[in-house]
C-alpha cells in the first residue's frame, strides 16, 4: 500500500526528489479524509436518516475501507503539484 517505485517504468523519472518528499502528502491525505468524513456523515445522517452513533460507525467503516485509495490519491495529488505530466517524455528522453 505504501510502497512506491523509485523510478517511473516508462520515462525513468525519479519519484523521490528529496528525502521525505511525500511527507507533504500527509496534509493532502488529511484534507481528503476530512472531506470524506463530512460527505459520509451528510449521506448517513441526512439522506439515510441514521443516528449520530450509526453515522460515526459508518464513517469509521468507510474510512478503513478507503484508506489505501486515499493514501495513493494523496501521493498523486502531491507529486502533481510539483511535476507536470509530459505525454511525450519517453520520446524526448530517447532523443537526447
Amino acid at each position: 500500500m505504501t510502497t512506491l517505485h523509485e523510478n517511473c517504468p516508462k520515462c525513468n523519472f525519479k519519484y523521490m526528489m528529496e528525502p521525505s518528499f511525500f511527507f507533504g502528502a500527509m496534509y493532502v491525505n488529511y484534507a481528503l479524509a476530512v472531506a470524506l468524513f463530512v460527505a459520509i456523515f451528510i449521506i448517513a445522517k441526512v439522506f439515510i436518516g441514521l443516528s449520530i452513533l450509526h453515522s460515526f460507525i459508518a464513517i469509521v467503516i468507510v474510512s478503513l475501507i478507503l484508506t489505501p485509495v486515499t493514501i495513493r490519491l494523496s501521493r498523486i495529488i502531491w507529486i502533481n503539484l510539483f511535476v507536470s505530466y509530459k505525454k511525450d517524455a519517453k520520446e524526448l528522453q530517447s532523443e537526447k
